[in-house]
């Protein structure tokens, strides 16, 4: 029997005997009794394990050690302790796999920066047991949102000789030997490699996704992307996942419509799952971080424009650090603040052209393109879209502004000549997600086996 089975409908077991299979994650010892804290990994309830001196191998039970594999055949009963309702008063404990005294997981509180060194041992913890199952659950209602609304499920190419996000933020790949890379006149020959051209470990799924919403309508992408950037943040990792949209005969406002959809839906979608660990969390993590999210459940997001939260921003009585500015980008501080004004969720739109990607949708004015922004309290920009430019000539324009090479994405490009129609798309970061979800502030700590800056252990 596992764990999560049986406190789907605990009382049914009661007073029956059963048999479980997991691990020992406490153990109090008495003279002639014992307290073992047992978890299966099934679900993020513990069950108190009570064995006494009656048993025949009560030595070799008290000799257990702390992490090990062990198989309970017992009774079910309620308890008669405080701190649990339930307990199994054992009839036979029998050690399925020893665990040495020097295991680094000693029951006691650990930081987070010494269990990302034992990031292998790290899910054992109450932390990561309940940071990782969000993790699941927040997948799962990911693909059910979409599933639900019949959009197709792309599995868009890891290695890719699309240059999207720009070739210094894009990993490359090639076969060639380091020592004996071969050049024609000082430059290195890519014929001679692999694919016969330069290659790379993909930034995004957005491009590919385009082409597949242009058969199928609506599509979304989920999967792992790759970025170079040498950034020791909070929220910045090398390797992350993204959930990419892309949406055909929807303009900005449709999509705006689809994202605060979908975040409401994945957010109650965890609240209703996942209780017992958001529990534990808002206890051990982030106060109020189940009052966060039912907020957000609750709230109707603002519309706003660049222009509008610079005029705002720069009325605001405070001494900034980054001054404001019409033609930039926002600061974490300006996200903080326009959160904080609007109390809720914010969506940013009409962004200057020239701070903006290149495949996204001029405006009439010719300064602003249709992109968008979503800002969130505590979290800052969570989702990033626009609606993508579907006029052959000015995005053909826009590449010539930009001194963006259209040999590599001339495919992408003729797609606008070709049936091509008003669509949109977004991008979301998994983890920027779940840092919101669990308040867990480090993106090193949502991801199992983190790749950093001169992190890429295990």
């Amino acid at each position: 029997m596992k764990l999560v089975d049986l406190y789907k409908d605990i009382n049914s077991y009661l007073d029956k005997e059963i048999e479980l299979k997991g691990w020992i994650r406490n153990h109090r010892k008495q003279a002639n009794f014992g307290f073992i804290d047992f978890s299966d990994g099934t679900c993020f309830k513990h069950l108190q394990i009570v064995y006494t001196n009656d048993l025949a191998d009560f030595n070799n039970i008290q000799s257990l050690n702390y992490g090990s594999a062990i198989k309970v055949r017992g009774n079910l009963v309620k308890s008669e302790g405080s701190g649990q309702d339930y307990e199994i008063k054992a009839l036979e404990i029998t050690l399925e796999g020893d665990c040495s005294p020097e295991y680094p997981l000693q029951p006691k509180r650990h930081t987070r920066e010494y269990l990302r060194e034992i990031a292998y041992l790290r899910p054992r913890t109450n932390l990561f047991q309940a940071v990782f199952r969000v993790r699941s659950v927040a997948a799962h209602a990911i693909h059910t949102y979409f599933q639900d609304r019949n959009y197709l499920y792309v599995h868009t190419p890891l290695i890719t000789t699309t240059d999207c996000e720009g070739s210094d933020q894009m990993f490359k790949i090639t076969t060639f030997d380091m020592n004996n890379i071969p050049k024609v006149d000082g430059e290195v020959d890519y014929k001679k490699d692999l694919f016969g051209k330069k290659a790379y470990v993909t930034g995004t799924g957005q491009l590919h996704g385009e082409a597949f919403a242009m058969a199928f309508n609506n599509i979304y992408t989920f999967g792992p992307t790759f970025r170079t950037e040498n950034s020791n943040t909070k929220t910045h990792a090398n390797e992350f996942w993204m959930i990419e949209p892309e949406i055909a005969f929807c303009d900005l406002e449709g999509l705006m419509d689809i994202e605060e959809e979908m975040l409401k839906f994945v957010v109650q979608y965890v609240l209703d799952r996942c209780n017992d660990e958001l529990e534990f969390l808002d206890q051990f993590v982030e106060k109020g971080l189940l009052e966060k999210l039912n907020k957000l459940v609750n709230s109707k997001f603002t519309r706003i424009t660049h222009h509008e939260v610079i005029d705002i921003l720069k009325k605001a009585d405070i001494k900034w650090e980054f001054i404001p500015d019409y033609d930039s980008d926002i600061a974490k501080e300006h996200e903080k603040y326009i959160t904080e004004y609007f109390n809720g969720p914010v969506f940013i739109t009409d962004w200057p052209k020239d701070i903006k990607a290149w495949y996204m949708k001029l405006n009439s004015d010719n300064k602003t393109v249709a992109a968008v922004d979503l800002e969130v309290p505590g979290a800052g920009e969570l989702m990033g879209g626009s609606q993508r430019e579907e006029d052959y000539d000015k995005l053909i324009n826009r590449c010539k502004e930009l001194n963006v090479d259209t040999e590599p994405v001339d495919w992408f490009i003729n797609l606008r000549k070709y049936g091509g129609c008003v669509h949109s798309g977004f991008g979301m970061g998994f983890e920027r997600l779940l840092i919101y979800l669990t308040g867990v502030e480090n993106i090193r700590d949502v991801i199992p086996f983190p790749r950093t800056p001169k992190s890429c252990d295990y």
